[in-house]
């Protein structure tokens, strides 16, 4: 009896699993927008997928900052932040200190000679 019923709880338990796992996507950039929330857009220099890491995790550290995507193709890196904490200046400031451009900013010239050589804006996109 008690592996009956641990065999039914165990099967339930996947069911929910299973059911949470299938939740659909949300489907544009305004539907990722959280309460409180707003969205901002930089064009940078980025190339490579080592690009995205390094660029997405130094965001993660800055105050306010939700969400950092970066679209390596477009080289567009979204970003969501809480406006109370941080500004569209000091993200796009803290992008150039990662030794990428943001707009038409250059990065600052010590971030971007300590990038690997497949990071920087010579390098052929791979």
């Amino acid at each position: 009896m008690k592996a009956l019923s641990f065999f039914f709880f165990a099967l339930l338990g996947t069911s929910f699993a299973a059911q949470a796992q299938t939740t659909p996507a949300p489907t544009s950039l305004a539907a990722t927008k959280a309460k409180g929330t707003e969205l901002v857009q930089f064009k940078t220099s980025a190339v490579c997928d080592m690009c995205k890491a390094r660029i997405e995790k130094s965001l993660a550290y800055e105050k306010g900052v939700q969400a950092a995507n970066l679209d390596v193709p477009s080289k567009v890196l979204t970003v969501t932040y809480r406006p109370d904490k941080t500004t569209p200046t000091a993200l796009r400031t803290a992008v150039l200190k990662t030794g990428y451009d943001a707009d038409d900013l250059t990065a600052d010239a010590k971030a971007y000679d300590r990038l690997p050589d497949c990071c920087k804006k010579t390098a052929a996109a791979h």
